[in-house]
C-alpha cells in the first residue's frame, strides 16, 4: 500500500472536505478522489459516504481510521530507523518549543548524552501547532511544547512552567505604557488569554510577535514595551536600560512533555521525559524583583 494512500485517508477525516484535502496537501481534487478509490479498493471496503453536508466516515471508515494512523506511524518509525546514525542505536527526533529552545536545548540535550548515550538527537524548534501535527504523522518522536492539542494518538504531560514579564524602556507602571509602542507577546493561546483578561486596553496595538527573542530584540532596537520571558527580562534590566512594569501581574505559561500514545510508556521516552521534567521543575521564579 502506498503511504500517501494513508496520509489522503487520514487528512480527508480531518477536513471531511475533498477540495480542503486537495489544497492541503497540494494536489488536485481527482487525485484525492483516485487515492481514495484505490484505497477503498485495496481494504475491499467503502470509507467515506458523501452528501451535501459533506463528507463523512462509513462504519468500515470509523473502524479503519485507527489502524490507518498506527500503519502511518509504523512507516515513519521505519524509514527513521534505516537513517544514518552513526553509532547511535536510534535517532529521536525531538521537537521544542521556539522561545525554550535559546535558553533551553543546551541543558536538556546535556541531559540526554548523559542518561541516554546511545540516542542521537534531531532538533525542530517550532510552534505547537505544527508540532503537534508532526507529531501525529510521526515527523517527531517527542515534543517540549506550550498548547497541547488533543489527539487521539497522543499523550501529553505537564513538565513545569516558564514566567513572562513586563518590562519597558521608560513606563514603569501601567498608566505610562503608550499604545503605540507597546508590544504585544502572542506566545499561545493561554497567554492571550491571560494578556486579554490583565491588559484589555492594549489588545489593539500596531505590532505584535509570537517570540521572546523578537520582542527583546525589537526593545532593544525602538523601545516600548513588551512581555518576555523572566530569564530574558532580568538581563535586560541589568543593563540599566529597562525596568520592570510594577503594577503588571507576571503570567506563567505551563510546559508539556508530548508523545505518540503508544510511546509513553517506552523506556527511552520515559527517560525523556524525566529529563525535561527534571530542567523545567526546577525553574522557579526569583524572589528579588525589583
Amino acid at each position: 500500500m502506498q503511504i500517501d494512500l494513508l496520509e489522503t485517508f487520514l487528512d480527508l477525516v480531518e477536513t471531511r472536505s475533498f477540495n480542503r484535502t486537495a489544497e492541503r496537501l497540494s494536489v488536485t481534487q481527482s487525485t484525492v478522489s483516485a487515492r481514495v478509490v484505490a484505497l477503498e479498493t485495496a481494504v475491499g471496503a467503502r470509507l467515506f459516504v458523501r452528501s451535501r453536508a459533506g463528507t463523512e466516515l462509513s462504519t468500515e471508515g470509523l473502524r479503519f481510521e485507527p489502524h490507518a494512523r498506527m500503519l502511518r506511524a509504523d512507516w515513519n518509525e521505519a524509514l527513521r530507523a534505516v537513517e544514518p546514525a552513526g553509532s547511535s542505536a536510534v535517532t529521536l527526533r525531538l521537537g521544542i518549543q521556539n522561545d525554550l529552545a535559546p535558553g533551553h536545548i543546551g541543558k536538556l540535550v546535556a541531559g540526554v548524552k548523559r542518561n541516554l548515550t546511545q540516542v542521537a538527537l534531531y532538533i525542530e524548534p517550532d510552534y505547537s501547532a505544527q508540532m503537534c501535527a508532526d507529531l501525529t504523522r510521526g515527523a517527531l518522536d517527542f515534543a517540549i511544547l506550550y498548547s497541547p492539542k488533543p489527539h487521539p494518538d497522543l499523550h501529553f504531560a505537564s513538565v513545569g512552567e516558564m514566567t513572562y514579564r513586563l518590562i519597558a524602556d521608560t513606563a514603569r507602571s501601567r498608566a505610562e505604557i503608550d499604545p503605540a509602542t507597546y508590544i504585544r507577546g502572542a506566545f499561545s493561546p493561554a497567554f492571550e488569554e491571560a494578556h486579554r483578561q490583565m491588559l484589555p486596553e492594549l489588545l489593539g496595538v500596531p505590532l505584535a510577535a509570537g517570540q521572546s527573542g523578537i520582542i527583546a530584540s525589537l526593545l532593544s532596537t525602538i523601545g516600548g514595551a513588551g512581555f518576555v520571558l523572566a530569564e530574558t527580562a532580568e538581563r535586560m534590566v541589568e543593563t540599566g536600560q529597562f525596568g520592570y512594569v510594577a503594577d503588571v501581574a507576571e503570567v506563567t505559561q505551563p510546559i508539556y512533555a508530548a508523545m505518540n500514545l503508544r510511546n509513553r510508556t517506552a523506556k527511552i521516552y520515559r527517560r525523556m521525559y524525566r529529563i525535561a521534567h527534571k530542567h523545567f521543575s526546577a525553574l522557579s521564579p526569583r524572589d528579588d524583583r525589583d
